[in-house]
């Protein structure tokens, strides 16, 4: 098995594999590339990795098809079911290992760390209970037939995972693919391969079949493309940027048309009104935008303030903003750690510096945060206009900007003006005002006095140029199935 002795300040040393798992096992890549992996906390070397390409994309493809062709199709809805248990429940018992991992080459906090990987466990076990309730149904038409519909697999899945929650979101991908009798192949993001390939050797402890789950390392122009230009890829699910997303679209359209649900990108607005719990509401505005050092999808990056409380909520938010511990991932009272790349971090930083160009007033943060790592300040700007670069596009890190609304028409009119829709949230003690809000904005999900609460059961997905489809609940298994419709004639023709 290609593997490597690491260590972790949380756990000490461990086995980490940096091979390709296909068919149950870890293998180098067809040319023996590797590529390095960075800690972004001290911008030093962790390990290096295989790098998949064409080659081990066409090997892992193949795998996953003699899988879906062959002992996968013979397990029975119960049996995917307990095995998707039996790995959440793998995952629970090596929790603290795997959330080290993933502050080591992510440099989160290894508290929220945690909590992806107990959310990751979660959604497993969820998707486990689904897998011997995908039904279809009779439909009564007349006498003369029986005619029923059969809710089946897709085939092999290429799904694509991002690295700002890298096990919690490979959990979203496979949990409702093998729930429904899918095999996958799955890339990891290139900045974080460690902890799927960690959590594969559990893949192989819970039982399931060779070829059914195979996770490759590699980058998004080789690996990725390979895969989603795949003729013996079925179906490909990606999470990540819209830009990205168009290609993927466009791979698809020219291959086999395979089928496509794509989580891309957003600029929420969180909204708060004048009669909003403002003790409640900074938290969550807090946590909206700062949560996961600000590279996550939904983001609160927009913060629309009623007038009556604009002045008073800046001042304590601003105050609550520098309460922020911004260190070390593996110390416990870290909140928020290094963004995840040098790459990243410019283009953060080439945000601020944009912001401050144009003429908005930074009222905290602003630069970067130590000498050493990926760290930037927790920023706050103001007096931005609508037009602005900071206010329009997606920054995808620790920065939000802040304005008034004078109405409840006016905060719906600047929370739909952008070309995304994965969020938003309103803060409001008025029922009827939540309601009304809520139903106005253009977005796949929206919060009430509350942020960023996803949970496995409820269906995740954007408007707009944020995605098609939609993840985790029951709507999830939609993807990963196509309904086949059988027609029985019960009767003699009617004509000789």
């Amino acid at each position: 098995m290609a593997s490597i002795t690491l260590s972790t300040p949380a756990t000490g040393e461990y086995e980490q594999p940096i091979g390709l798992f296909i068919n149950n096992e870890f293998v180098k890549s067809v040319d023996g590339k590797q590529f390095e992996v960075i800690n972004p906390a001290d911008e030093e070397v962790i390990c290096s990795v295989y790098e998949a390409n064409e080659g081990d994309v066409d090997i892992a493809v193949q795998a996953a098809r003699n899988a879906f062709e062959g002992p996968w199709a013979r397990v029975t809805p119960g049996a995917r079911g307990k095995l998707l248990v039996k790995l959440a429940d793998l995952i629970e018992r090596d929790l603290n290992l795997l959330a080290a991992v993933e502050s080591l080459d992510n440099g989160k906090s290894t508290t929220l760390a945690k909590g992806d990987i107990q959310a990751a466990a979660n959604c497993l076990r969820y998707y486990g209970g689904w897998a011997d309730k995908i039904e279809g149904k009779v439909i009564d038409t007349d006498h003369e037939r029986f005619n029923y519909t059969r809710r089946e697999p897709i085939g092999v899945c290429g799904q694509i995972i991002p690295w700002n929650f890298p096990l919690l979101m490979w959990s979203w991908k496979i949990g409702p693919a093998i729930a429904t009798g899918n095999t996958v192949v799955i890339k990891t993001a290139e900045q974080t391969p460690l902890s799927a390939l960690v959590a594969a050797k559990l893949v192989v402890e819970a039982g399931f079949p060779p070829g059914v789950i195979n996770v490759i390392s590699g980058f998004g122009k080789i690996a990725g493309a390979a895969l989603t230009h795949h003729m013996g890829v079925d179906k490909v699910a990606f999470t990540g940027s819209t830009i990205v997303g168009r290609q993927i679209l466009k791979a698809s359209a020219e291959s086999n048309l395979k089928k496509v649900t794509l989580e891309l990108g957003g600029k929420s607005p969180n909204i708060v009104f004048n009669d909003a719990n403002i003790d409640n509401t900074i938290s969550w505005v807090n946590y909206g935008i700062y949560f996961n050092h600000g590279q996550c999808c939904c983001a609160g990056s927009r913060i629309y303030v009623q007038e009556g409380i604009y002045d008073e909520f800046v001042k304590r938010f601003k105050d609550r903003t520098a309460q922020n511990v911004v260190g070390d991932p593996f110390d416990p009272k870290t909140f928020q750690g290094p963004q995840v790349s040098q790459l990243q971090f410019d283009r953060i930083m080439g945000y601020i510096e944009h912001g401050k160009s144009e003429g908005a007033t930074v009222e905290i943060g602003g630069s970067r945060h130590g000498t050493k790592g990926y760290f930037i300040q927790p920023t706050i700007f103001s007096n931005v206009q609508p037009h602005m670069k900071i206010m329009q596009e997606e920054i995808f890190g620790p920065v939000c900007s802040i304005a008034k609304f004078t109405d409840e028409a006016d905060a719906i009119s600047l929370g739909n003006n952008t070309t995304y829709g994965l969020a938003a949230a309103v803060h409001t003690t008025n029922l009827n005002t939540a309601l009304r809000v809520s139903a106005a904005l253009k977005a796949g999900t929206v919060w009430v006095n509350t942020y960023n609460t996803t949970h496995h059961q409820l269906p995740f997905g954007g408007f707009k140029e944020s995605g098609i489809g939609r993840e985790l609940g029951e709507e999830a298994l939609a993807n990963y199935t196509q309904t086949k419709t059988v027609s029985i004639r019960l009767t003699d023709a009617p004509f000789k």
